[in-house]
């Protein structure tokens, strides 16, 4: 039986207050409780006697573990948790650690030991403090699955102890590097002097190498150069018999042209009379068209001058229209008015004559007798008498009540002629408004006009302002470009040869579109002082004209062919071969100023690159000939390049030296007649655009049409717009007047309703004196009633006044009625003027538009007439210019026959003068070939044999400019043409060559069998005298540096032997820890998941040594594909991370393992599985588990169960309950059996 865990003591550790003795623990013992109970302190309290660091006990300080520390009010000075073991052989073990005055106290058996013994024991009952073997912490499982590779691999060198070596290792490989790095070294050292020993070999077998070719070198010089003189001199002969031939040649073909030319002159006399007519006529032309531009702009006035004044026309006459129907409504509203008037004394004659019918009728209705009526004004004193007061306050009451009732009439009048001005403002203000709608639409036609004739203006002003900055900037260039070409003479023949060559290559570059131009027109050197030397390297491709492909090159020398042209050379870009640019030959730096050619020649476009490059090659310009030379032949790299001077002295590779500085000097100045040819076009091209320029200038006439027209425009509208602010101000005003008018209107009404309802309170006050007053009345005639048979006395005197009364009102009415309508009928007649005033203005308006609108249209209709008189002169003009345009055409086809017949001469001259030309530059060349080959021989000190003459009498050219450099080549030559050459050492065979390929030939072979030479020399360079010395010297360090080297590598043999022990070591003890857990976690992720399809799977990055890298932990939940890790839900991630923590618990283990709320993150099916593998690891391995769980699925399945309670209180203090599930494991199954 292992070691287990029987009791854990905790005496005022945290919330544990006082001695607290828990147990006896189980296989599967499960720690339960609410939350913030205390259960996390139980685990604390394993981890602390376990030898765990305060850190890891959520607390700073030792002292804060005391029970009421975290409040400052500690029940004691210390603490103790004591952890009570059975061994397997039945003994019992207690190991206590305790807290006193901040420090730590370890007791085994009540026996005080250090920490470091303290931890030895525990070590050997299986728990690793450091490792954390036997307890997972809150929430530390998922973080376990989700560690890095590098802290897994750190997790695994803890439990395997390898990390312990790893400080060894470290040192040690170290070591084992540096004497390795040593070893290195001395080797690199001892090669680099065996190296040094060969060398000193071979520099003594190249000693006596070097004296045997330079003799070789010699002879095969001598050879060279006769050769080369020979047959220079063979070809200047003929050549000079050649020139003199053609010279005769040249003078018969002179002759026949001054005879073409004469003729040609007397048809370019005719010509010039046939083109001033045609100039006098086109002078005419301009000044018809002249007249035309300047009247244009009037008519133009003209013409949208009758367009505004129609528009202006149409406009009066819809106002005419408005104000007419306005008169009209205004005499049928005065015609309604008199008819209501009319109306209303109608019917009050009709109601007067009603009343007095009803009057008369009335009367005969009650008649008094005299001596009634006595009685009857008898009784009435006495009824007076009798209500003599109340009749007093009736009659104060009744003056009171017509003083209102005529404050009320003066508010009623007042009222209806504040309303009749507030119908006469309104109308008014709506004619008001009327007026501004037509003003802001008369305004805006009016700047939309003045925008549009504004934007002419602006176009126009900016065309010709344009033009004349234009015109002064072009006349300036033009001066300067006359400047320019006012010294300039060109030869006429020259100038129009190369005319002929312009228009060739713009033939084909109509005809075929991969036709890009010449050399010449697409290069340009970068400064004057490279002119001579480009033109000396370019030769032949000066002229050439480059096309896109062979295909393009060959319809173009179809053409020549057919059209019988000169030949011309082509460059196919993708049918030439060239050679990439040398990089290093830009950073010469002796002799000084040495550049590719190529670099110094600017070109465009890019696309002719390959042409430029296969023309240049990697072709080298120097200062001087000394420099070409030097750079030619004695660069120091062994190979020889292609090198010329700025005077033109070109070194060839191939040893051959060419001047020629008579020609070059005048082929040179081709580049400064590209500049020249460039400034005519630019000249004829400015001369174009004045022209053009001139046309737009003649428009000044019409803008000032123009801003006549908008002068006009701006100012009706600024009347149009004074006119609007003036109705504006006017309609503010009325609507102010409409607005005061209202707000008495409203303020009348108030007063109207007070004065009312004071009238019929008053009424009431009335009716109640009256009423006394009728109670007396009633009595005094009571009997006089009776006898006229009436109820009271009121009843016929009523009878009367109301009649009365009520006939008052209606005329009152009637009276009321015909007033107000009076009052309208006075408004609309004081209107009449106004209304007819503004018809008799609206009429003059359209008269006087009328008349102007007739003004301008005859003023267009005269300018369109005058306009198409100059029209017809000017096509007149225009047929007769053609007519003579067609007379010059013809005397200029003939001109162009003679033309050509001067051309066909010219072209035989051309061809002959060329041959001339051709044949003395070949004789010149010659001439320079001779001088170069006897320069370079004396140069290089080789001795040619002569029969007359020495080496003295070869002399170098000097001078700077091209005139100085002519006449001394000259003079030279003459003097050089006395030295007769001894060909004697010359072998016949190479004299009877006669064919020039031949010649060329043998010429290359010698020239390759001197470089060969001249190439070994140059590698061997100059023999060491010292060569045996420096070898004895090379030998005796060689065997001092062996020496060291052996020591060196037995060293290093020493530390990698040392690294290797410790490295199989540290390997060993991680492998042996690693395979375990690897050979494990499958089968356990298995039973945790009750699934065999499941996998979980450990591999190491760096197989080698593992401990130097990560190692990666992959799991294949049940049903599910392979994925990441991160990628798991919550359970499988701790179902995951408990695999692998139950197979690292497995590799040497603890005798318990502590396990914190690991099923936080677990559905109830995974709780069953970890709790049912739980549970069978502690039957079958006897593994004791102590879990805590809030879960009741999960510790249900436990063996017993520690309960934590809270009390409350200030500081947690936390109880115990424990009970053994093992007492009633029956009582619960027998349900199930």
């Amino acid at each position: 039986m292992p070691h287990f865990l029987k009791y854990i003591e905790v005496d005022n550790f945290k919330s544990y207050k006082g001695f607290k003795r828990i147990g006896p623990l189980k296989s599967f013992t499960a720690v339960i409780g609410p939350n913030g109970s205390g259960k996390s302190n139980f685990m604390d309290a394993i981890s602390f006697v376990m030898g765990e660091k305060t850190s890891s006990l959520r607390v700073k300080r030792l002292g804060d573990l005391i029970h009421g520390a975290s409040i400052n009010r500690p029940v004691s000075n210390r603490a103790a948790v004591t952890a009570e073991f059975e061994l397997a052989d039945g003994t019992i073990k207690r190991f206590t650690r305790s807290i006193a005055s901040s420090s730590s106290e370890h007791r085994i058996d009540e026996e005080t030991v250090t920490s470091q013994v303290y931890l030895q024991e525990l070590e050997k009952l299986g728990i690793n403090a450091k490792a954390k073997n036997f307890l997972v912490f809150q929430g530390a499982v998922e973080s376990i699955a989700m560690k890095s590779p590098k802290e897994r691999t750190a997790l695994f060198e803890e439990i395997s102890g390898s990390g312990a070596l790893k400080e060894e290792y470290e040192k040690l490989k170290a070591e084992m590097l540096k004497a390795e790095e040593e070893t290195q070294h001395t080797y690199q050292k001892k090669k680099g002097i065996a190296a040094e020993r060969k060398e000193a070999k071979m520099e003594k077998e190249e000693a006596d190498k070097y004296q045997r070719l330079t003799e070789e070198l010699a002879t095969k010089h001598v050879e060279y150069f006769l050769f080369r003189l020979y047959h220079t001199e063979l070809e200047l002969d003929r050549l000079e018999k050649e020139l003199e031939k053609k010279r005769g040649e040249a003078e018969k073909i002179e002759k026949k042209k001054q005879k073409i030319e004469e003729v040609n002159k007397d048809k370019k006399k005719d010509l010039a009379k046939v083109q001033r007519e045609v100039a006098q006529v086109e002078q005419t032309a301009r000044g018809i068209e002249s007249e035309i531009e300047k009247l244009r702009p009037h008519y133009i006035k003209s013409k949208e001058n009758v367009a505004h004044m129609e528009k202006k026309v149409q406009s009066a006459l819809k106002s005419l229209q408005q104000a007419k129907k306005a008169e009209d409504a205004h005499k049928e509203d005065i015609m309604q008015l008199q008819t209501k008037i009319q109306q209303v004394e109608n019917l009050k004659a009709e109601y007067e004559a009603q009343a007095q019918l009803e009057s008369q009728s009335q009367g005969r209705n009650v008649h008094l007798e005299e001596a009634q009526v006595n009685e009857y004004k008898r009784l009435k004193t006495e009824a007076l008498r009798q209500s003599g007061i109340q009749l007093q306050n009736l009659e104060k009451v009744n003056r009171e009540q017509k003083t209102d009732q005529d404050r009320l009439d003066n508010e009623t009048r007042r009222r209806n002629d504040l309303q009749n001005r507030l119908v006469q403002k309104q109308h008014e203000l709506a004619e008001a408004e009327k007026r501004l709608e037509k003003l802001v639409e008369h305004i805006r036609q009016y700047e939309n006009s003045l925008v549009e004739q504004n934007r002419l203006r602006t176009e126009l002003r900016s065309e010709v302002v344009d033009s004349r900055d234009k015109i002064s900037s072009l006349e300036q260039e033009l001066s300067a470009i006359g400047e320019q070409l006012g010294d300039a003479r060109v030869d006429k023949h020259e100038d129009s040869r190369r005319r002929k060559k312009t228009e060739i290559v713009e033939n084909f570059k109509r005809m075929f579109p991969g036709v890009f131009d010449r050399m010449i027109n697409m290069c340009q050197p970068t400064h004057k002082r490279y002119h001579v030397a480009v033109t000396k390297l370019l030769g032949k491709y000066v002229e050439a004209i480059v096309v896109d492909t062979e295909k393009t090159a060959r319809s173009c020398i179809q053409y020549l062919k057919e059209q019988m042209l000169e030949p011309e050379t082509f460059l196919p870009l993708d049918y030439i071969k060239t050679k990439p640019l040398k990089e290093r030959l830009r950073d010469i730096k002796e002799p000084r100023n040495v550049h590719l050619l190529y670099d110094v020649l600017q070109f465009d476009p890019p696309e002719i690159r390959r042409a430029v490059l296969f023309v240049t090659g990697n072709a080298l310009v120097c200062e001087t000939p000394e420099d070409a030379m030097r750079v030619a032949y004695e660069l120091g790299d062994g190979l020889r390049y292609d090198a010329v001077a700025l005077d033109g002295t070109f070194y060839q590779k191939s040893g051959i030296i060419s001047g020629g500085s008579l020609d070059l000097a005048r082929k040179a100045k081709r580049w400064d007649e590209k500049q020249l040819v460039n400034l005519k076009e630019k000249k004829d091209a400015l001369t174009s655009q004045i022209r053009d320029a001139m046309k737009k200038t003649r428009k000044e006439s019409e803008l000032a049409t123009i801003e006549t027209q908008i002068s006009g425009i701006d100012n009706r509208l600024k009347y149009s717009r004074r006119d609007k602010e003036m109705t504006e101000q006017l309609i503010h005003q009325l609507r102010l007047n409409v607005q005061e008018i209202s707000q008495q209107l409203d303020a009348i009404e108030p007063n109207v309703h007070t004065i009312e309802i004071h009238i019929r309170e008053r009424e009431l006050q009335i009716e109640d004196i009256k009423q006394n007053m009728n109670t007396v009345v009633d009595r005094v005639f009571a009997n006089f009633c009776a006898s006229i048979g009436v109820e009271n006395i009121r009843q016929y005197e009523e009878r009367e006044l109301k009649v009365q009364q009520e006939r008052e009102r209606k005329r009152l009415e009637f009276d009321e009625q015909k007033d107000r309508i009076e009052n309208e009928l006075k408004f609309e007649q004081s209107r009449d003027k106004q209304v007819q005033e503004n018809v008799a203005r609206w009429e003059r308006s359209v008269s006087d538009a009328q008349d102007e609108l007739q003004q301008w249209k005859a003023a267009e209709e005269r300018q369109a007439g005058e306009l198409d008189r100059l029209m017809t002169k000017a096509a007149d003009i225009k047929r007769d210019r053609q007519q003579k345009s067609s007379e010059m055409d013809e005397m200029n086809e003939e001109l162009n026959k003679c033309r050509r017949d001067v051309g066909a001469v010219n072209k035989e001259l051309d061809g002959i003068k060329k041959q001339i030309h051709g044949t003395e530059t070949k004789i010149e060349k010659a001439k320079v070939d001779r001088h170069s080959i006897l320069m370079q021989s004396k140069m290089e000190d080789i001795v040619i044999p002569m029969s007359r003459g020495n080496m003295d009498d070869i002399y170098e050219q000097n001078g700077d400019n091209s005139e100085s450099v002519e006449q001394s080549s000259t003079v030279i030559y003459e003097k050089e043409s006395h030295i007769l050459i001894d060909y004697s050492e010359l072998a016949e065979k190479f004299k009877e060559l006669d064919d020039s390929d031949d010649v060329r030939k043998y010429s290359d072979k010698m020239s390759r069998a001197v470089s060969e030479l001249k190439g070994t020399l140059q590698r061997i360079q100059a023999p060491n005298m010292k060569a045996l010395q420096k070898l004895d010297q090379a030998r005796n360090k060689f065997q001092e540096t062996n020496e060291e080297f052996e020591n060196a590598r037995k060293r290093a043999k020493r530390s990698k032997q040392n690294f290797e022990r410790i490295k199989k070591e540290r390997y060993d003890k991680f492998m042996a820890c690693f395979d375990h857990v690897s050979d494990t976690i499958d089968g356990i992720y298995k039973n945790l998941a009750k699934n065999q399809s499941a996998q979980a799977f450990l591999g190491p990055e760096n197989p080698e040594e593992p401990y130097l890298d990560g190692i990666n932990y992959n799991c294949v939940a049940p049903g599910k594909r392979f994925q990441p890790m991160s990628n798991l839900s919550g359970g499988e991630k701790t179902v995951a991370a408990l695999a692998l923590l139950f197979a690292i618990h497995s590799y040497q283990p603890a005798p318990f393992f502590v396990l914190d709320e690991i099923d936080a993150a677990l559905d109830n099916t995974n709780i069953g599985k970890v709790a049912s593998f739980i549970v069978h690891q502690t039957t079958s391995s006897a593994l004791q588990t102590i879990v805590i769980s809030l879960k009741e699925e999960f510790y249900s399945h436990a063996d017993a169960l520690i309960g934590i309670c809270p009390d409350d209180g200030e500081c947690l203090v936390s109880q115990v309950v424990t009970i053994d599930l093992g007492e009633y494991a029956e009582a619960i199954e027998e349900p199930f059996r």
